[in-house]
């Protein structure tokens, strides 16, 4: 929807782009008396590699030590530990295994522990087959041993972008959605403004975490040192009845040089996937699922997991990593004044977002001078998820707001309420799949088929627009037409 913002704008910084990265920098910079705007050329945030990623919070035992990603997984970890509470984010601390099926894998998993404590992972343990398959019962009688990292854990990313971005926002920060970055105006070798297709935004500071496009948006300011290359992982996931049969943590297999290999995950909220392979692409935009690749993801899955239960598979998606030509991440000072890289943020990058936000404020406020907000919130409004209350509270919810008393997602069990607040919130949803990432609507086992158009129709409703100008999720996602004919 274009023209919505009156973009006159004068900032101290902009952050390009709205993924888990980019948030998690906005509500850093929030902190601080500082005039922040990000800007999203999508319609919600969250919606490039943050909606369709592993959703883990590695230990910090697989990147080369003394890399940023070595430093910034090992640091972001702790960091969601302490932010766990006051975000309310959704997390579950399982550990994590890497199994080896052979004496070669074992000696890898020796050398994944030595790189491990090397880089500052706590409490990293080998353990034997059977020792494995007490704690993950379903797995492979061939699993020789396993390294063992009780730090790690499973997490809903957009709902940790979610949180991030509403924090900022209760804080004075702008999220601008709907709003692409066409360029950045450098003067005397240091940029000036960003340039948008709402207009321009002055700007002392630009910060590029724009995710698979971040090689473009660094070349828009004259910044040609690195390029993105995008990595496609295809995935499963399955119906909640499936964990029975498969895991209640995280599983992977040793790992090659350009992955973590096709592992066997749950999810925070009771789901299992399987996935991702990697595959090398050009294309920046490239989600398609193809029969190859699930064949190839079941086959990786079935080594570790032999009894996974296909007809329970729900839906299948793809996710793009943003693997740098440096092979690390590209974090801080660019050869451009005022720009700064926060780019090929690919894994551990959601693990990793709260360490990069903090790296890339400190440089920000140590050349400004910017002080701490004397009146900084933290935390977020709260969030009521209908399902998880008692009778009594979901009786008072509902006398306090009637809403809640109609279920618009039965797989789920999501009421009008919830989806109501998921809208009006700051930094609400604007789509249809914004509204199934914050409330879950559409995620169940019929995947929409029933609450989807409801969902629309409460859409149009508070925000006021006509039901075909409802978006699934992407820029021009429409999915209803205007009657031909019909009266104006």
């Amino acid at each position: 929807m274009k023209g919505i913002y009156s973009m006159e704008r004068q900032a101290d910084v902009v952050v390009i782009g709205g993924g888990i990265t980019g948030t998690a920098i906005l509500s850093e910079l929030a902190r601080y008396n500082l005039r922040c705007v990000l800007v999203e050329k999508e319609p919600d945030i969250a919606a490039g590699t943050t909606k369709a990623n592993s959703a883990i919070l590695h230990a910090g035992f697989d990147a080369p030590t003394g890399s940023f990603k070595a430093k910034m997984n090992v640091k972001g970890n702790a960091l969601y530990h302490e932010l766990e509470k006051e975000l309310n984010l959704d997390i579950k601390w399982t550990g994590s295994f890497v199994v080896a099926f052979d004496d070669d894998g074992v000696e890898t998993l020796k050398e994944l522990k030595t790189r491990g404590e090397a880089n500052g992972v706590p409490g990293l343990e080998i353990w034997d087959g059977a020792k494995v398959r007490e704690k993950e019962p379903n797995l492979s009688k061939d699993i020789k041993a396993a390294l063992w990292a009780p730090t790690a854990g499973i997490c809903w990313p957009f709902g940790a972008a979610q949180a991030f971005a509403e924090n900022a926002v209760i804080n004075g920060a702008e999220v601008l959605r709907d709003c692409e970055v066409t360029g950045i105006t450098v003067k005397d070798g240091r940029v000036e403004a960003v340039e948008t297709s709402e207009g321009p935004i002055k700007a002392k500071y630009v910060v590029n975490a724009a995710g698979v496009y971040a090689d473009k948006i660094s070349a828009m300011a004259g910044d040609n040192s690195f390029t993105v290359k995008p990595r496609k992982g295809e995935y499963v996931l399955f119906d909640k009845t499936a964990q029975k049969s498969m895991v209640s943590g995280i599983v992977f297999p040793v790992p090659t040089k350009t992955s973590k290999g096709i592992l066997v995950c749950a999810t925070t909220h009771g789901n299992v996937f399987i996935g991702p392979n990697a595959q090398e692409l050009d294309d920046k935009e490239d989600l398609s699922v193809t029969s190859a690749g699930m064949d190839e993801i079941f086959a990786g899955a079935r080594k570790l997991c032999p009894e996974i239960p296909g007809g329970a598979a729900i839906t299948e998606f793809a996710g793009l990593r943003a693997a740098s030509s440096t092979g690390d991440f590209v974090l801080g000072k660019s050869k451009v004044e005022g720009l700064l890289q926060a780019a090929g943020i690919q894994s551990p990058g959601l693990t990793s977002a709260p360490a990069i936000a903090q790296y890339i404020a400190e440089i920000i406020v140590g050349e400004t001078g910017a002080e701490k907000r004397g009146d900084y919130k933290k935390g977020r409004p709260e969030e009521p998820v209908f399902r998880e209350l008692d009778d009594e509270a979901k009786a008072a919810l509902i006398k306090k707001d009637s809403h809640y008393g109609r279920i618009i997602c039965r797989c789920e069990t999501i009421t009008e309420g919830e989806i109501v607040d998921a809208i009006n919130r700051p930094c609400g949803a604007r789509t249809v799949d914004g509204v199934k990432r914050r409330t879950r609507a559409g995620m169940g086992r019929c995947q929409g088929g029933f609450c989807g158009p409801r969902v629309i129709e409460i859409l149009s409703r508070e925000l006021g627009i006509s039901v075909p100008e409802v978006r699934k999720d992407g820029v021009k996602s429409y999915m209803y037409y205007e009657k031909e004919g019909a009266a104006e």
